[in-house]
């Protein structure tokens, strides 16, 4: 723009903000998600910004967004800054008599619905100006690309080259069926009886199907057991089988109170299989927000699934 002076504005610095979360998404609607703004008011302070400074950033199309040479040279120049000044500005939350500030997470839905749910009361009571964005999700994804603090995953899922801390015991998984279910079609004895059984199958994150993994005396096998039904989370699959449609490998935890009531029974007992806790996972490469880190304390305190 013919006569512009490259000094920046107030305008400019939130502008620029909202430029490279668009940048680091590569979509406004993720983008806006993070920011807690519309797409619409995103949209229109990119092209505020492209007005006043004379050039193109980002090239817009009805399924995606990707930078200009212009955009690509401008995040190269002020990523890091930018990051910089996050970080000291969540320094300042140290010296707050009341924490605040947003935390996202990223988080499998069994961790959601066990871990995070049951300590949530005490940390709005302790925490009142903390905001927890949760995404509970069993699909896997690059999490600081994602716009997320931290991911909650079984800790033989997080990615490597992440910063990651417990949160729960070992989680044992066993095999259930509803009492109904295993009086229709009998009640199996070895794991290769299953074969011949009704089962509802796991859906991994990375979209694999997974194969039963099985440990008796020191003996491990994997089971390819005949799928009726796939699901992508246990609780989809934990609602079928208590109606009696079939056998379900499962978390203990997420069962625990059917098996107690009588909903459901364990079948196999002698081939539960134990496997790693929940886990929670960051980047190194950014500050551990003070939230985050009073979140952790407080499920380490409370230990809602042992620890």
């Amino acid at each position: 723009m013919k006569g512009y002076e490259m000094q920046t504005s107030r305008a400019d610095i939130a502008d620029l903000t909202y430029f490279l979360t668009i940048a680091r998404h590569r979509s406004f609607s993720r983008a806006a998600i993070e920011i807690g703004v519309s797409s619409s008011a995103l949209s229109h302070a990119l092209k505020a910004l492209e007005h006043r400074i004379g050039v193109r950033l980002l090239n817009r199309t009805t399924k995606s967004v990707t930078l200009t040479a212009a955009g690509e040279a401008l995040v190269a120049k002020i990523g890091e800054p930018f990051e910089a000044i996050d970080t000291a500005m969540e320094t300042l939350n140290r010296f707050r008599d009341a924490p605040a500030g947003r935390i996202r997470l990223n988080v499998a839905v069994e961790a959601a619905n066990l871990l995070l749910a049951p300590v949530i009361p005490e940390f709005m009571d302790r925490y009142p100006d903390v905001e927890l964005d949760i995404v509970a999700s069993n699909r896997m994804m690059d999490v600081t690309e994602a716009g997320f603090d931290a991911g909650i995953r079984y800790g033989n899922t997080v990615p490597e080259g992440m910063i990651a801390q417990k949160l729960s015991a070992n989680i044992f998984w066993i095999i259930v069926g509803a009492p109904s279910y295993l009086a229709r079609f009998g009640i199996p004895e070895h794991p290769d009886d299953l074969l011949e059984h009704r089962c509802i199958s796991n859906r991994l994150g990375d979209d694999r199907i997974y194969r039963w993994e099985l440990e008796c005396a020191g003996k491990e096998i994997e089971i390819p057991v005949p799928t009726s039904i796939t699901v992508d989370q246990a609780e989809t699959g934990l609602h079928a089988v208590l109606g009696g449609a079939g056998l379900m490998y499962l978390p203990q935890p997420l069962v625990s109170a059917y098996l107690a009531d009588g909903r459901l029974t364990q079948v196999l007992p002698k081939w539960a299989t134990s496997g790693e806790g929940f886990h929670i996972y960051y980047s190194s490469r950014h500050q551990l927000p003070t939230g985050l880190r009073l979140l952790i304390d407080l499920i380490r305190d409370l230990r809602p699934m042992g620890l």
